[in-house]
């Protein structure tokens, strides 16, 4: 039973009660394992391009990006840094004083090699009187690690990653927004310009934007170009309610419902919002220094000439459809559906002309995304599947362990042995044939989000996810992977990964 208190909290979010009812039904029902087809591989759903192919897919892009289209970098910013620290945390926790973990003594062992290292030997000779090298020696090593956690220091404790300094140069320390900006001046930027998204929690974006007041005139005048830098957060109307235990709706202290973010799969509507042609996605924190971004920028380069070439003969087939086909013709089309776009749809080529016709519009006309896709050497995460969708076709899809039916040794064994990982490495086509942006919001199988448990002031209760961004958000998407080096992923978990060489 809703209260008055309840629907002024509805309305505010602009969240419907039809659409909590259905919330509180997936806690109930849960969601479905998806039906797999195979692990994708190399000539199963995974380009590997020889040197011929990447030449001619970099020239596309820029005979693109001559054009004068509209491109945006959108980069994924609103977490915190908390879990970088994680143990660091503990350490200041622990019973004892000195260093005695691996990865505490490998933090103190490496403490000059952060791009940070200047920064907080500032703080500490601020908060404590004494620098960083004063304070190891006196055996405080707690003081350290608390002035660059804390408020009273640098507070990177509570900050983003996109604004903790990554990466030392001789004249200048990095964040990694500012890494971003030089990323998109060397592979996104056309006719002078360069477009950056970057989506943010509220309580940080007035940090974002003054760096990015302070520090994009030099940017501009470094490369030539103009930048258009904007931000967003995710919408109320896309947090979801909480649950108890027993998928009843979980109440605070004070009565009122609670509403959590919808996670990253909220963003499809950030991404929906921009007004542009094609879009390449990145996590904020997988960039690197200057003298390792050549590959990144090539094989960016690489993905977009993929992307672009598929587009531009989907959109011909389409408008070929509009004016009208033959037999022979509607063949050909099917079988770029499924040779190049990985989309296999059973009975296809026994489907009578108006059929054939109406299937393909269907397949054709939607979002396209090329994923750049890296060896699995391991790296927790999700992985490139063939999967059934909803209406019995098989496509490409990025899954995560938790779509998987652990129960299914099959599919387990898919899913372990599988030969490639997602590194988030995504370039965007959102608007149709005619030039018109898509629905995303439209293409997403809501099916396929999450149910984790979180609790809240000692209570325990069930979360509901979204599904993710480039998983359930994007699943009927028309989807390539292509094989990247693994070099052009380098994220940064943990504070010790900015001590690994290509972070320095």
């Amino acid at each position: 039973m809703l209260t008055s208190t309840d629907k002024a909290l509805l309305e505010a979010k602009g969240i419907s009660e039809a659409q909590l009812e259905q919330q509180l039904n997936d806690f109930t029902k849960g969601f479905p394992f998806l039906e797999l087809a195979g692990a994708a591989a190399v000539g199963r759903g995974i380009l590997a391009l020889d040197e011929d192919a990447q030449q001619c897919s970099i020239k596309k892009w820029q005979d693109y990006k001559a054009e004068g289209h509209k491109i945006t970098k959108f980069v994924p910013a609103s977490g915190a840094a908390s879990r970088m620290f994680k143990d660091l945390f503990e350490f200041l926790d622990a019973d004892y004083d000195v260093p005695t973990k691996d990865v505490e003594r490998r933090f103190f062992e490496g403490i000059h090699d952060f791009a940070f290292f200047q920064a907080l030997d500032d703080a500490c000779q601020v908060v404590e009187g004494r620098g960083v090298d004063a304070l190891v020696e006196a055996g405080e090593y707690k003081s350290v690690v608390a002035c660059l956690l804390g408020a009273d220091g640098l507070n990177y404790g509570q900050l983003p990653k996109g604004l903790l300094q990554f990466h030392s140069y001789d004249d200048e320390v990095r964040t990694p927004l500012e890494e971003h900006l030089v990323e998109a001046a060397l592979y996104a930027s056309s006719r002078g310009e360069a477009d950056v998204h970057f989506t943010v929690s509220t309580e940080h974006r007035e940090l974002f934007e003054a760096l990015v007041e302070r520090i994009r005139p030099e940017y501009e005048k470094r490369f030539g170009i103009r930048y258009h830098i904007s931000f967003s957060e995710q919408k109320p109307s896309t947090d979801t309610v909480a649950a108890n235990m027993d998928n009843t709706p979980f109440r605070q202290d004070d009565g009122s419902l609670l509403f959590r973010p919808g996670g990253h799969g909220a963003l499809i509507r950030n991404l929906g919002d921009l007004d542009s042609d094609i879009v390449f996605i990145k996590n904020i924190d997988n960039v690197v220094p200057d003298r390792l971004k050549p590959i990144t920028v090539t094989w960016k380069q690489v993905i977009a000439g993929v992307l672009v070439g598929l587009q531009s003969k989907s959109f011909a087939y389409l408008q070929k459809l509009d004016e009208g086909c033959g037999r022979a013709e509607l063949l050909q089309m099917a079988d770029f559906l499924e040779q190049e776009l990985c989309t296999k749809v059973p009975g296809l080529h026994d489907l009578s002309d108006a059929e054939l016709a109406e299937c393909l519009r269907k397949k054709l006309n939607r979002p396209m995304r090329v994923c750049g896709v890296v060896k699995n050497v391991g790296e927790p995460g999700g992985g490139p599947f063939l999967a059934y969708n909803p209406d019995g076709s098989i496509s490409l899809q990025i899954l995560e362990s938790s779509q998987i039916d652990k129960n299914n040794p099959e599919y387990v064994k898919m899913f372990t042995e599988g030969t490639h990982f997602n590194p988030v490495d995504l370039v965007c086509g959102i608007r149709n044939y005619k030039g018109e942006r898509f629905d995303l919001p439209k293409f997403v199988d809501p099916q396929t989000g999450f149910i984790s448990q979180k609790s809240k002031n000692g209570r325990e209760l069930k979360a509901l996810e979204l599904p993710g961004l480039w998983n359930g958000a994007m699943s009927d998407w028309s989807t390539v992977f292509v094989e990247v080096p693994l070099e052009t992923f380098n994220p940064v978990k943990i504070v010790n990964d900015l001590l690994r060489p290509e972070h320095q």
